[in-house]
């Protein structure tokens, strides 16, 4: 049973540290990306190095030693970027890349034949080795004179002490770090004393041996900078209590530099209050005794203190402090529970408040109330928890970008807008592929090549501009390209030689345009990597369709193409209009609706026939839902259109009632009724009724098809 546990332990372990370690890639990837911008940024030298620092040490701590030791090896070479040694040159940056993929595929593949990682990683470090060795062979030959002078001058870095002091959490044996394995670490930064605090050990019958009650204070003497000792608890020291002080050495003028006593260092550590050992003082006897004696400090913290007195001289204290922000981590299908649960009690607070509305009982509405206000909260509360920036995915398409101008031949940048505008996981999760197909579409077929914009007069280097902006329920994303732009009469041509259209047709710019989302359909004349074989851009609508979204194409010939989506904030909450047909009940997103208007018989009669309606001295098109839906039973004197926005147009929704406003959770429909056009879920009522969702967009434009088949009969 202990073996299973432990074995148990040890795989969730392991899965925590692949998750943070898909996040440090994320993070290394980005940073390369920025650096090869701006290739002498110390900040993202930095990033670089703490983020392999991280995988290499945690690496280690979990068992995944091959991940630690390759690694190891690329950290070495970063180490010489951060002191200057090594530039981060374009070719240093596309081997670390490499290596990045390489940590992800052992991430994601640790059966991989060892044979075969082994020679990859063999293969990168060779390239590794190579670009320092000539980056070395570069820069060592100099004159003799320039030699002795260079000896002649200080290092770098300036040797300084050191004062850290390290008490880990408790738990740290829980996820899987030694202690010990820091402190060795520490060693090799230069001259150190390590001293062990042992007074919070309890005695052996309360003693847990799974928790760590020994904390050390540490001094020490490196030129490595304060950098390297922060690299070595980087992993720990949001969960432990860590102080790291620079102890400077200052000539005094007019002193003697003696060493600080050892009263000066308790006080100044903060382990002794000035007043009392200013009484201690009046006494005759060894300070350390009295205090000892006194109870005032420990043994252990006297004895630490002489330690610093022995260590050093004169100091000067330079406290660093870094205010530590605490987080946690929580599984993703846990956030789902958590929008399912909210979502279900939404639903019983709807049940309450019609119950409520019954019943003539002022303290029962007035409790009702308040849980419809604590509902609310919590939902807006559980929903922004799943809310992620949206910059995530645009970083992503930064390596994108740079892997396909290479294999192109185009010089090509990528520039980003509103990155904080933020999205439901679920749909960001979602929008990953559609925009990579967008991306590398507009890669091949929108921005030319060097030559040919140099001969239009443009930028041999082009342009990807990524744009995201909030707009009411929906966010808008923008991908927007400075190319050739979309060939009106060649889409056309390829249509109508498919079939798809007649060539007697008169289809707008917008129409033809969305040809390119029809299966198969393709303008490239020949078959490449990247294009061609009549898949993708049909994939792009149907994702976009499933998340009840939108796109549009805008193009200006030799100027660009913009690409427009148009995606819902969220797919499991949404507010809605709640109608009635008949005896069935039925959900319009809010966010689309425009304005309700009433339509009698006699105003229905006068259209003669035609679905029009004449609202704010305009005639507006109205689909009746009714005859959509094959709805029986009386017609009702009068009924109401909800107008809504649907595709940049207005259309109305002919409805025998308008019943009210409220908050609907989306429930995905069963197998059998997924594929029924015009519905895009369904939500449960207070009173147990089930009311479908209406998929305002499809149902416009199976109405617009209709009603052409209908003309050209």
């Amino acid at each position: 049973m202990g073996k299973q546990m432990k074995e148990n332990y040890a795989e969730t372990m392991k899965a925590a540290f692949r998750e943070e370690a898909h996040e440090l890639l994320a993070e290394l990837e980005t940073a390369l990306l920025e650096l090869e911008i701006n290739s002498t940024d110390q900040e993202l030298i930095g990033r670089v190095f703490r983020a392999l620092h991280t995988i290499k040490g945690s690496g280690a701590m979990f068992g995944f030693e091959k991940i630690s030791e390759f690694t190891h090896e690329v950290e070495t070479v970063f180490d010489q970027v951060r002191e200057g040694a090594l530039p981060a040159s374009k070719e240093l940056i596309d081997i670390t890349l490499l290596a990045r993929d390489q940590i992800f595929a052992m991430l994601d593949s640790p059966e991989e034949d060892a044979t075969t990682t082994g020679l990859k990683n063999i293969e990168i470090i060779t390239l590794l080795k190579k670009l320092t060795s000539v980056d070395s062979t570069e820069t060592t030959p100099e004159a003799p004179q320039a030699e002795a002078e260079k000896a002649d001058q200080p290092s770098q870095e300036v040797e300084k002490n050191y004062r850290i002091r390290f008490r880990p959490a408790p738990d740290i044996f829980l996820h899987g770090t030694n202690p010990i394995l820091l402190l060795d670490e520490v060693r090799q930064l230069g001259e150190c004393h390590i001293l062990s605090h042992t007074s919070s050990i309890p005695e052996l019958k309360s003693l847990d041996p799974e928790k760590c009650y020994t904390g050390w204070d540490i001094l020490l003497t490196t030129n490595k900078g304060i950098n390297s000792i922060k690299d070595v608890f980087i992993f720990v020291e949001d969960d432990s209590e860590l102080n790291i002080e620079a102890i400077e050495d200052e000539e005094k003028p007019g002193t003697d530099n003696e060493p600080k006593k050892l009263g000066e260092i308790l006080v100044e550590r903060g382990d002794l209050a000035p007043k009392k050992l200013d009484q201690i003082l009046e006494e005759k006897k060894p300070i350390g005794k009295i205090l000892v004696d006194a109870g005032l400090v420990t043994t252990e913290k006297v004895e630490s203190a002489l330690v610093e007195q022995r260590h050093i001289k004169e100091t000067q204290e330079k406290r660093q402090s870094a205010e530590q922000a605490t987080s946690i981590r929580v599984a993703s299908d846990k956030l789902d529970s958590l929008v399912n649960l909210v979502g279900e009690m939404v639903t019983v607070q709807a049940r309450l408040s019609q119950t409520t509305s019954k019943v003539e009982n002022a303290v029962l509405l007035a409790i009702s109330e308040e849980v419809e206000h604590l509902t609310a909260e919590l939902r807006e509360t559980a929903m922004s928890m799943r809310m992620l920036p949206i910059g995530t995915t645009f970083n992503k398409f930064r390596r994108l970008i740079r892997d396909l101008s290479g294999k192109l031949g185009k010089e090509v940048t990528l520039t980003t807008e509103g990155a904080g505008t933020e999205l439901d996981k679920t749909v960001i999760e979602r929008l990953n592929d559609p925009m990579i197909h967008l991306i590398r579409n507009c890669m091949d077929h929108g921005i030319e090549m060097p030559a040919e914009r140099k001969k239009l007069g443009k930028d041999p280097t082009g342009t990807i501009h990524l744009r995201a902006a909030h707009s009411g329920a929906y966010v808008l994303i923008e991908i927007i390209d400075d190319g050739g732009g979309l060939n009106r009469e060649k889409i056309l041509a390829k249509a109508v030689e498919k079939g798809l259209v007649s060539r007697e047709a008169e289809l707008s710019d917008k129409e033809i345009y969305n040809l390119l989302f029809m299966p198969g359909f393709s303008t490239a004349e020949k078959v490449t990597g990247l294009s061609g074989r009549g898949v993708g851009m049909d994939v792009v609508k149907r994702t976009i369709d499933a998340l009840s979204g939108n796109i549009e194409i805008n193009t200006i010939k030799d100027k660009g193409t913009t690409i427009t989506l148009k995606i819902p904030l969220t797919l499991a909450i949404i507010e809605g209009l709640l109608v009635q047909l008949g005896g069935d009940f039925f959900v319009i997103p809010l966010s689309s609706i425009e304005e309700c208007v009433e339509l009698s018989r006699e105003d229905a009669a006068s259209s003669h026939g035609r679905h029009l309606a004449k609202v704010r001295g305009s005639l507006l098109p109205y689909i009746p839902l009714r005859q959509m839906f094959n709805i029986g039973g009386e017609v009702p004197e009068i009924q109401h259109i909800v107008v809504v926005s649907a595709d940049g147009r207005k259309v109305g929704f002919l409805v025998d009632e308008v019943i009210g406003q409220l908050q609907t959770v989306i429930k995905s429909l069963g197998k059998a009724y997924r594929n029924i056009e015009g519905i895009s879920g369904a939500t449960i009522l207070g009173d147990g009724n089930v009311a479908l969702i209406l998929d305002v967009l499809k149902l416009a434009k199976k109405a617009e098809i209709e009603e052409k088949a209908s003309v050209q009969q």
